[in-house]
């Protein structure tokens, strides 16, 4: 538990995690203020009235007479108010943190460039299948300190390298870094700052999981600390991998032990197997059985609008990846689904199109080429688009985003996967990434 000093504790930051910070301290106890940049944060409603705020910029008088400071990951360390309290030895902390502090309970910790929120769901539905009493949440979802609330034997963070940059010796019963690629570079400087704000997950775990096809995920700990690896390669003895028949299709393994055909998963596609995978391993680091981890990849659907599974019509399955929003979230998509159908000689049907942010898309170009039977294209600006396509590529244009789902239907062969992934933002013809999902998946369940 807190230890009770009785000193103060100031919450710099509001926004989700700040709320859920002050409120968590207000409630144990502890003498509380916060302030906050802006004149009218966001969630200061959702704080009790009797606590000292100070809003319209951080308030360093109050910060110099801090017990402790918990700082929103929002915002960085590097800003001279948080300078000039650390340089009078004042601790600065995240939510994290003081969860840590707060409780015993075992963390799985998972962070990465990419997939770390499918890696957090996907490992939470196991836990509880496994009928474990969990919580999840972090980064995604539910702040980690509300968390508590629930009472539970088993905590499933998602942490993000700001809030893990003011994160000690988090001393998780698992720890992964999933994947490594430039990210948030503005903040930490350059790669380097980066891996290492990503690397203090490991700070005194007890097991790690590391990607093999990624040297940047492996920790340097000390060689009597347990670890389990995933990649997409064929696995060494006791490790997670692939293994592929003479047809080419994959097979999630251990060993050379065959655990899974990949075509029997709602994910499909080279990453998300990856993705299943680091899920295998973080489950037997925490000892949920195989046989109900197995289960839960068969029935698990992936997230909401990434690369999310919609239905099967006429044996060609729909996929919506409305959060695809960037060409390389697209790509990703196109080559993971494009890889997986190759061995059956099935192809995408892709729609690709809207506002492209003045984006280069002629990454795409190769990959379609490889794994599109047709390309449908909508939107503000298609025609960028289709200018950096290959002549041998197929393609249409539709005016709806109806229209164009009918289209890929008329295109799709059987054993085919249509996908929703524009690479473009939705603003042209929609609400949001979300309202065109939501759309997308109406216009698949009224085709015949």
């Amino acid at each position: 538990m807190l230890i009770q000093r009785g000193g103060l504790k100031v919450v710099v930051g509001l926004g989700i995690s700040g709320v859920s910070a002050v409120n968590y301290l207000h409630q144990q106890g502890y003498q509380v203020a916060v302030t906050d940049s802006r004149e009218l944060p966001a969630g200061r409603e959702q704080i009790p009235t009797n606590i000292k705020t100070s809003f319209g910029q951080l308030d360093t008088e109050l910060l110099l007479q801090a017990e402790e400071i918990i700082l929103s990951p929002g915002l960085a360390p590097q800003l001279p108010e948080i300078q000039a309290a650390i340089a009078k030895g004042i601790p600065v902390m995240s939510d994290i943190q003081v969860l840590r502090r707060a409780t015993d309970v075992p963390i799985v910790a998972i962070t990465g460039s990419n997939a770390k929120s499918t890696v957090t769901t996907l490992v939470g539905e196991m836990a509880k299948k496994a009928g474990k009493k969990v919580a999840v949440g972090g980064n995604l979802g539910r702040p980690a300190l509300d968390l508590l609330q629930d009472d539970p034997e088993l905590i499933i963070l998602e942490l993000s390298s700001f809030q893990l940059e003011t994160t000690t010796n988090l001393q998780a019963a698992v720890a992964v870094v999933l994947n490594m690629s430039e990210d948030h570079l503005d903040r930490h400087g350059d790669m380097v700052g980066y891996h290492t704000a990503k690397h203090r997950i490991f700070q005194g775990c007890q097991r790690y999981v590391y990607n093999r096809d990624d040297g940047l995920t492996r920790p340097l700990v000390a060689d009597h600390i347990p670890s389990l690896s995933f990649g997409l390669n064929a696995p060494d003895l006791k490790q997670y991998g692939v293994l592929r028949d003479h047809q080419g299709n994959m097979y999630l393994a251990k060993g050379t032990q065959r655990l899974l055909d990949s075509r029997e998963m709602y994910m499909q596609g080279s990453h998300n197997i990856a993705n299943a995978l680091a899920c295998l391993a973080l489950g037997e680091s925490i000892g949920l059985p195989l046989e109900v981890m197995l289960d839960t990849l068969k029935t698990f659907k992936g997230l909401e609008h990434r690369c999310e599974y919609v239905a099967e019509k006429h044996a060609v399955r729909y996929y919506d990846d409305s959060k695809g929003t960037n060409v390389g979230a697209t790509l990703a998509a196109i080559n993971g689904l494009g890889q997986a159908l190759a061995p059956q000689q099935a192809k995408v049907v892709v729609i690709l199109g809207g506002q492209g942010k003045g984006q280069d898309f002629a990454p795409l170009a190769a990959a379609l080429t490889q794994y599109a039977r047709h390309v449908v294209l909508i939107g503000e600006d298609a025609a960028l688009i289709e200018a950096v396509l290959a002549a041998e590529t197929v393609r249409s244009h539709a005016s709806t985003l109806q229209d164009a789902v009918q289209q890929c239907q008329q295109q799709a062969h059987s054993g085919d996967a249509v996908l929703l992934s524009p690479a473009c933002a939705s603003f042209d013809m929609f609400k949001s990434y979300h309202d065109r999902g939501q759309q997308f998946v109406q216009c698949v369940q009224g085709l015949n």
